[in-house]
C-alpha cells in the first residue's frame, strides 16, 4: 500500500455479511516489528485451520484502531514477544487509515520489508533517523474440510524476499536459540546449520516449528562448504565461551584457530555473503577473518561485520531500568570494541535525551563493559552470554535482511574496518545497504563529553593491540604453512 492511500475498506469475504461473517474470519497475526524482532500477535475467533501463507497489502485493511488498542497493553520486550487473545470484531469497527497520525505504540519501529506493508508516519526510530513505522501481515487460508475456500481475487501471491541464512557453530549455546530467533524471520527462506557436532536432530526440531524457513543440517568438515553454498548471510558463533579464570590470550589462542578454519571455506564458498563474526574475542577475530579473506583475494570491508549489538542492547536496557523509560524508547549508541574498557557507550548521546550525573555515567559505563562477566560469574562456570547474545545476533542478522531487501534506513552498531579514528577496525554506528556498510556515522564521535572524549583516547591502545595480534596471526600461520 502506497503512503497516502485514500480508500481503505475492509475486505468482506464473498458471501459473508454482519455477525456471521464475524464468526468465519480467517486467523490473523499481526506484527509490529523494528530494529528488535519483537512480536506483537492478535489471534481472533475463527472457524479454520492456520496454513502459513503471505498475503500483500489488500488484507490489511482488516487492521482496526481497536486491534491495536486491544493489542498495546499486551505489548513487552523480549527477543520474540507474543500475546494471543480473542477479539470480537463488531460490524461497527473502523477501519485504520494508516495515512493519519499514528499512535504512541508505532514510535520507534521501522519494521520488515515483508509481503504485506502498510507505511505509517513515525518520528524516531531505535539507532537511525528512521522516518517510517510499518506493520505487516501473517494470514492463514487452509479451512478445516467442509468450509468454503475464502480467499478473494484481491488477495495475490506471496512478494516477500526470501534469503538463505547460514549459522557455523549451531550446536552451541548462542547457535540454537539463534537459530530458532533466524528461522522465525518471514525474509528468511532457508537456515544452513552447520558444526563439527551432530546438528540433525537440532535441525529436526526447528523443522517442526511451523514457520516458512527450511531448515537443513551439515555435520563435519566434509560437509562445510554444501552449508555455504547460496547463502547470502553467514554468522559465527563457533568457538568456545569464556570461562571463570580464562584470560583474552587463552579465549583467542582457541577461537582464532576456529575462525581462521571457517573463514577459508566461506572465502571459497560464500565470498559475496554479508559475514556476522560472534566468536570472542571479536577485537582480534574480525581482523583474523579480514586477513583470510585479503589472502584469498575476496575481502570486502563493507561485508564482513564484527557483531557488537549485545553491548547496544545492554546498554539500551540499563540506561532504561535506571532512568525508568520506556525499553521500546531507548537508544544508546556503543563505540570501540567489544570487550572491557573498548566498550564505550556513549550515553550523552542517549535517545530520548536523557541528563546523567557523573556518577551514574561512570556506573553505567563500568557495568556496560562488565556485563559479560557479569553473567560468566552468575553461571559459574556453566557458560557466557548465550540467550541475551543469541537475541542480539538475530537482531543484527535481521537488519543486515533489511538492508538486503532494499530497506534504506537500517543503522546498528557494528566493529568494522573504519576512517572514523586512526585505528583500522572501529565499532561505531553505520549505515546498512544491499552492499554492506554504506556509511559511517561520524556524528557519533563529535561533541563527545570530558568523560567520553577520555575513555575514547584510553580504549585506543588496548584495542589496537587486540587488532594487531590477529592480523599477526594469521600472518604466522600463512609463514609456518609455507615453511612446512
Amino acid at each position: 500500500m502506497e503512503r497516502g492511500t485514500k480508500k481503505n475498506t475492509p475486505i468482506e469475504p464473498k458471501g459473508q455479511t454482519g455477525s456471521s461473517q464475524e464468526a468465519n474470519r480467517l486467523p490473523i497475526c499481526y506484527r509490529f516489528a523494528g530494529r528488535h524482532p519483537f512480536h506483537l500477535t492478535l489471534l481472533h475467533r475463527a472457524r479454520v485451520q492456520p496454513s502459513a501463507r503471505w498475503i500483500t497489502t489488500t488484507a490489511t485493511r482488516c487492521i482496526t484502531k481497536e486491534m491495536i488498542a486491544s493489542a498495546a497493553s499486551a505489548l513487552y520486550v523480549s527477543p520474540v514477544a507474543s500475546y494471543g487473545t480473542r477479539i470480537g470484531l463488531g460490524p461497527k469497527a473502523k477501519p485504520l487509515h494508516l495515512s493519519q497520525k499514528t499512535p504512541k505504540l508505532f514510535k520507534g519501529f521501522n519494521g520488515l520489508k515483508a509481503a504485506a506493508l502498510v507505511s505509517c508516519e513515525s518520528d524516531t526510530s531505535f539507532l537511525g533517523n528512521g522516518r517510517n513505522a510499518t506493520v505487516w501481515v501473517w494470514e492463514s487460508f487452509k479451512p478445516k474440510l467442509g468450509r468454503p475456500n475464502l480467499r478473494t481475487k484481491s488477495q495475490l501471491k506471496p512478494q516477500a524476499s526470501s534469503f538463505k541464512v547460514a549459522v557455523l557453530g549451531a550446536a552451541g549455546g548462542v547457535g540454537q536459540p539463534l537459530a530458532l530467533l533466524i528461522k522465525m524471520s518471514p525474509l528468511v527462506s532457508a537456515v544452513h546449520l552447520y558444526d563439527i557436532a551432530n546438528v540433525k536432530g537440532i535441525a529436526a526440531d526447528l523443522n517442526h516449528c511451523n514457520t516458512p524457513a527450511r531448515v537443513l543440517d551439515f555435520t563435519g568438515e566434509s560437509e562445510l562448504a554444501s552449508s555455504l553454498k547460496g547463502v547470502d548471510v553467514v554468522v559465527i558463533p563457533a568457538g568456545i565461551p569464556q570461562k571463570p579464570g580464562m584470560t583474552c590470550d587463552d579465549l583467542f589462542n582457541v577461537n582464532a584457530n576456529i575462525v581462521r578454519s571457517l573463514m577459508e571455506a566461506v572465502a571459497d564458498n560464500a565470498p559475496d555473503a554479508f559475514i556476522h563474526i560472534i566468536s570472542n574475542p571479536v577485537n582480534s577475530t574480525v581482523p583474523v577473518a579480514a586477513e583470510v579473506l585479503k589472502q584469498k583475494g575476496v575481502y570486502d570491508p563493507r561485508r564482513l561485520f564484527g557483531v557488537t549489538t549485545l553491548d547496544v542492547v545492554r546498554a539500551s536496557t540499563f540506561v532504561a531500568q535506571k532512568k525508568n523509560l520506556k525499553l521500546i524508547d531507548v537508544s544508546v549508541p556503543v563505540i570501540g570494541g567489544h570487550a572491557g574498557i573498548t566498550i564505550l557507550p556513549l550515553l550523552s548521546k542517549t535517545r530520548p535525551s536523557v541528563t546523567f550525573t557523573d556518577g551514574e555515567v561512570e556506573e553505567l559505563t563500568v557495568r556496560i563493559q562488565n556485563a559479560g562477566m557479569e553473567l560468566v560469574e552468575g553461571k559459574a562456570g556453566a557458560g557466557s552470554a548465550t540467550l541475551s547474545m543469541a537475541y542480539a545476533a538475530a537482531r543484527f542478522v535481521e537488519s543486515s535482511l533489511r538492508a538486503l531487501d532494499g530497506d534504506g534506513d537500517v543503522y546498528e552498531c557494528s566493529f568494522v574496518q573504519s576512517d572514523l579514528t586512526e585505528l583500522p577496525f572501529f565499532a561505531s554506528r553505520v549505515k546498512l545497504s544491499r552492499k554492506g556498510v554504506e556509511a559511517m556515522i561520524p556524528s557519533d564521535l563529535q561533541g563527545l563529553t570530558d568523560y567520553e572524549a577520555k575513555a575514547l583516547e584510553a580504549l585506543k591502545p588496548e584495542l589496537k593491540a587486540c587488532i594487531e595480534k590477529g592480523v599477526s596471526f594469521v600472518h604466522k600461520q600463512t609463514a609456518a604453512a609455507a615453511s612446512g
